[in-house]
C-alpha cells in the first residue's frame, strides 16, 4: 500500500504537506511536536486524563491521587559538565512528577544499546542513575535492556516512568491560575542547553557551563508546604517562552516575563550570542517556573532560595488579562511577543 492510499493519510498532511514523514523537529517541543501530538497521539490515544497533556498523568480519586510521567532521553554526548544521560533520565522523571505536586516514589528504567558499546561506559551510566535516584529519595523497580544494531552516535538511549502519591490537598493546574499572580523561577536558565552545545565540541571555542540537571523534589516539596502555588512546570525543551505559551493557550491569559529581572549568567548570555540563540527557548533540566498568588510569591521565593538548587530563585514577571499570549518586557519598556518556535535551537539537548 503506498504511502498516498488514504488509510494512511493523517489529517494534519492536509494543511502541512511538509509534514509526510517525521523529521528531527518533531522531537522539539516547538510547534511541530505539537501538531504532532494533536493530530496523530490524541486522535487515537485522547481521553480525559491524557487530554490535559501535563507533565505528569494525574489520576484516581480525589483522595488518592496518583501521578504517572514517562520520557526518553537521547542527549548527545552522554556525558556534559553538570550531569550524563543516567543523571539526566531520572531528573527528568523525578521533577515532572514533583510539578504535578506529586512525591516521587518508583521509577522504571528502559535501555536500547547499540552493539559494540563498551560495558565500561554502561556502568558508569548506571552509576549515575543510582546514586541520582537515592538523592531523589526514588527506587528504581523494575526496567527492560536491548540490544540494537552498531551505528554512528554513542549509542545509548534510556526511558524512564516514574509514580508517585499527590500531595494531599494539592491541586495544581492552568484552571488556577488569575490575572495578578506572579511568575517565579529557581534560579539561571539556559544552563542545560549551553552545557551541551559546548561540550558537543563543533563550535570552535569553550566556556565553563554546567548543566544546571538536578532533582526537585525536595524543594518543590518545600514550596507545597506554603501554599499558594498555582501551577508549575519544568521548562526543558523549547525553554521558558515554549513552557509559558502551552500555559497561556490552556488559560487564555497573558504572561508577561521582565527582561530585566530574568536570571542569566554572563557565561549562558555568551553562548547564546555566539550561537544565534535566545536563551528565553534554551532548555532547562533543574528549574521549576511557578505560577503563584502575588501575596505569596515573597515568602516561597524565599523557600527557594533556602534550597540548594533555589538560590539564585526570584520573582520574573506577572500574569495579565491582556494582551493574550506570552509577551517578554524589553529593558527599555516595550513589549516582545515570545511565540512557539516551529521546531529547536538544539537537537538532542535531552
Amino acid at each position: 500500500m503506498s504511502s498516498n492510499d488514504k488509510g494512511l493519510q493523517p489529517p494534519f498532511v492536509k494543511g502541512w504537506p511538509d509534514e509526510e514523514r517525521v523529521v528531527m523537529g518533531h522531537g522539539s517541543g516547538g510547534r511541530k511536536m505539537h501538531r504532532l501530538i494533536r493530530d496523530v497521539f490524541l486522535r487515537h490515544f485522547g481521553n480525559p486524563v491524557l487530554n490535559r497533556l501535563g507533565d505528569s498523568a494525574v489520576f484516581g480519586t480525589r483522595g488518592a491521587q496518583r501521578a504517572m510521567s514517562t520520557d526518553s532521553y537521547v542527549v548527545q554526548p552522554l556525558f556534559f559538565p553538570g550531569g550524563d544521560i543516567g543523571k539526566l533520565a531520572v531528573c527528568g522523571t523525578v521533577n515532572d512528577l514533583a510539578v504535578a505536586g506529586a512525591r516521587p516514589e518508583f521509577l522504571s528504567a528502559g535501555f536500547i544499546v547499540r552493539e559494540g558499546l563498551e560495558m565500561a561506559v554502561l556502568e558508569r551510566i548506571c552509576r549515575s542513575m543510582a546514586r541520582t535516584a537515592r538523592r531523589a529519595g526514588v527506587s528504581i523497580v523494575t526496567g527492560d535492556f536491548k540490544v540494537i544494531e552498531r551505528g554512528e552516535d554513542e549509542g545509548v538511549y534510556i526511558n524512564t516512568t516514574g509514580s508517585g502519591t499527590v500531595r494531599a490537598g494539592v491541586d495544581l493546574g492552568p484552571q488556577r491560575i488569575r490575572a495578578g499572580d506572579a511568575l517565579l523561577i529557581n534560579g539561571p536558565i539556559g544552563q542545560h542547553e549551553a552545557a551541551i552545545a559546548v561540550a558537543r565540541g563543533g563550535y570552535g571555542f569553550k566556556a565553563g557551563v554546567k548543566s544546571d540537571c538536578a532533582p526537585l523534589g525536595g524543594l518543590v516539596a518545600r514550596m507545597l508546604r506554603l501554599k499558594g502555588v498555582r501551577m508549575m512546570r519544568d521548562p526543558t525543551r523549547g525553554g521558558l517562552a515554549t513552557t509559558l505559551n502551552e500555559i497561556a493557550d490552556a488559560t487564555g491569559l497573558g504572561f508577561v516575563v521582565d527582561e530585566g529581572l530574568l536570571p542569566v549568567s554572563k557565561t549562558v548570555r555568551g553562548v547564546a550570542e555566539l550561537l544565534g540563540f535566545d536563551v528565553m527557548y534554551m532548555a532547562n533540566e533543574g528549574k521549576v517556573l511557578t505560577v503563584a498568588d502575588l501575596g505569596k510569591a515573597g515568602r516561597l521565593v524565599e523557600a527557594m532560595r533556602a534550597d540548594t538548587h533555589g538560590r539564585g530563585a526570584r520573582r520574573i514577571g506577572e500574569v495579565v488579562r491582556r494582551p493574550p499570549g506570552v509577551w517578554l518586557r524589553t529593558k527599555l519598556g516595550s513589549l516582545r511577543r515570545m511565540i512557539m518556535l516551529e521546531g529547536e535551537q538544539l537537537p538532542r539537548i535531552c
